[in-house]
């Protein structure tokens, strides 16, 4: 199970941080990161981290937004810098394990203008 935290209300130009973290012990192998989606339209990839990699970002959020992984706590942190009123969406952390996505809850950010 995946528990995702730390959506708010910011303005344009804050920042927010997002953490997810697994109630059980995760991999260091395993992918991790953050989809986000606006109504009506399908959950998008924000930022993942996998072992032996560079972290990957949607291009739009590339240099305001930093994943990172502390895996002796089981948590993945989504930190978000100079956020845009088109960062507004839910949020979702995810992790891939074999071929199986599993997701936590959700959470809230909405950047006002």
């Amino acid at each position: 199970q995946l528990q995702a935290s730390g959506g708010g209300l910011v303005q344009a130009g804050g920042s927010l941080t997002l953490s997810c973290r697994a109630s059980r012990t995760i991999f260091s192998s395993v992918p991790m990161g953050w989809y986000r989606q606006t109504p009506g339209n399908s959950r998008d990839l924000v930022a993942r981290i996998r072992s032996g990699r560079d972290p990957d970002y949607k291009d739009s959020v590339r240099g305001r937004f930093t994943i990172s992984r502390d895996n002796a706590k089981n948590t993945v942190t989504l930190q978000m810098n100079s956020l845009k009123p088109e960062d507004t969406a839910v949020y979702y952390c995810y992790a891939k394990i074999s071929s199986d996505y599993y997701w936590g809850q959700g959470t809230l950010v909405t950047v006002s203008s």
